[in-house]
């Protein structure tokens, strides 16, 4: 049942006015007590969540940024001086003269502050960011996902205006954000991550090993599926494009969460990562694999994946054939422990390992030109969520910060780009131009001479702006 006194923890700040008060939602409970399902519950409270009644209003007006300075998102410097003009959810005019603002229309005062795209995180997980694993195991459907709309909120206002949530049941907070019904990023979805048995995110207790074939939690709710052999892995991809994914994350090897999934261990063989991937070219999208060593890594490059997660433990003839290929690699800057939080130790050792990798890699990428997208996937924890920016931060130890900024901005659109057709967002993501959907920060100080700005923001982002609509606004005149 939805309801803001869940046994785990109350979201705080619930007043009469949330989600569990309104009509339409208690309606829902009512059915759900009466015997509809868990899933059926999700499916139908997205439903409510995009009706036109509850869609939030817009009042329509023009919004000029007078008097900033422009990072662009593709440039090293910035453009001063200038005026940017919204209408809708698109950037209509950037120009550097005194053109009046348009009759009726809202203006910012810049300031001579720098406005920028919003931020894009490659690798995040919605549903499982900002709650702790054992909760995420136990705890009502309803209860997760009224969680995730709060950290949804969050996230958009650390200036991260799109993330491409990397495994989780986001379908339904997705349609929720996109219909104004819940403030959040723009989510591109992967659905459930399809991993093999005994592979990361095969979260059974031994107990139910061996399998009766019955679905397990993790796969009841949407958050991982379980496939053994081609045949099954092109069931579950199509799955997951049925209920709307942009692309499809595949587990090719151990992971750092899952404590008996070694990162060393291969989950898929190239024959199973080859028909996830041809089903998703059915579909003209991609599959991204979540991969660690040279061996998942080549598996995966030789069945034709668009993009490689991870990577932390390649050497450098993998990173060559991965820059020969052309092929994507999301990489998150894992630098020190303050990055992963209190790990048990079965999984500390890992995060270890992967943490013992990062500068190699990054070196790597620099060294054979790797097309890198950055991402922070951050789990489990709201102390670590806040961390998002800082994560971006790291990137200084390789990268200037105008090409930290590239790659966060318009790089990690052109990644989003391999969607297609299955592209949920009609418009330029990244960049500031005439034309791009308008998401917009106005940063207080220069990133581009000191990035260690976006690792405050709730102090250092002034305004962020999300598809036209202003979702923070804090200039003082």
């Amino acid at each position: 049942m939805l309801s803001c006194t869940a046994a785990d923890a109350a979201p705080q700040g619930h007043a009469g006015n949330c989600l569990c008060h309104r009509p339409e939602i208690q309606a829902l409970n009512r059915r759900l007590g009466a015997g509809l399902s868990r899933r059926g519950f999700v499916s139908a409270l997205a439903a409510t969540l995009a009706s036109p009644g509850l869609a939030r209003a817009q009042d329509g007006r023009s919004i000029l940024f007078r008097n900033v300075r422009v990072f662009d998102g593709s440039s090293n410097t910035l453009r001063s001086g200038q005026n940017v003009l919204v209408e809708g959810n698109r950037i209509k005019a950037i120009d550097g003269s005194n053109t009046p603002a348009p009759d009726n229309a809202r203006v910012i005062e810049g300031g001579g502050r720098v406005l920028m795209p919003g931020l894009i995180d490659a690798h995040w997980h919605a549903l499982f960011a900002a709650l702790p694993l054992p909760v995420l195991l136990t705890a009502e459907i309803p209860f997760i996902h009224l969680a995730a709309a709060a950290e949804a909120q969050r996230t958009l206002l650390r200036g991260f205006t799109t993330v491409r949530d990397l495994g989780g049941p986001a379908f339904a907070l997705k349609a929720a954000i996109d219909q104004g019904m819940t403030p959040g990023p723009r989510i591109y979805p992967s659905g459930a991550m399809i991993t093999a048995s005994g592979g990361h995110g095969d979260l059974r207790p031994l107990s139910d090993i061996p399998s009766d074939g019955k679905p397990t939690a993790p796969e009841k709710t949407g958050a991982s599926i379980i496939a053994d052999g081609p045949d099954a892995i092109r069931k579950r991809v199509r799955e997951q494009l049925l209920q709307g994914a942009s692309q499809i994350k595949l587990v090719g090897s151990g992971g750092v969460s899952t404590p008996r999934s070694p990162l060393d261990s291969a989950s898929l063989t190239e024959a199973e990562l080859r028909a996830g991937v041809e089903a998703a070219r059915d579909w003209s999208t991609y599959v991204t694999v979540h991969a660690y060593t040279p061996l998942t890594i080549r598996r995966a490059l030789e069945s034709g994946a668009g993009c490689i997660e991870h990577g932390h433990l390649m050497d450098d003839a993998t990173a060559k054939l991965i820059a020969d290929k052309g092929v994507w690699l999301s990489m998150q800057p894992f630098v020190s422990e303050e990055d992963n939080g209190p790990l048990p130790p079965e999984t500390a050792a890992k995060a270890r390992q992967v943490r013992a990798g990062t500068d190699a890699v990054y070196r790597m990428v620099q060294k054979y030109r790797i097309k890198t997208a950055f991402g922070t996937d951050l789990l489990f924890s709201p102390a670590l969520a806040t961390r998002q920016g800082i994560m971006l931060t790291h990137l200084r130890q390789w990268f200037t910060p105008a090409e930290a900024l590239r790659t966060a901005t318009s790089g990690n659109a052109e990644l989003l780009g391999l969607s297609g057709p299955r592209n949920p967002y009609a418009g330029k993501l990244g960049v500031v131009e005439p034309g791009a959907l308008a998401d917009l920060l106005l940063v207080d100080g220069n990133p581009l001479d000191d990035i260690a700005l976006l690792g405050e923001p709730e102090k250092n982002l002034l305004v962020v702006m999300k598809d036209g609509k202003v979702h923070k606004d804090i200039v003082k005149s």
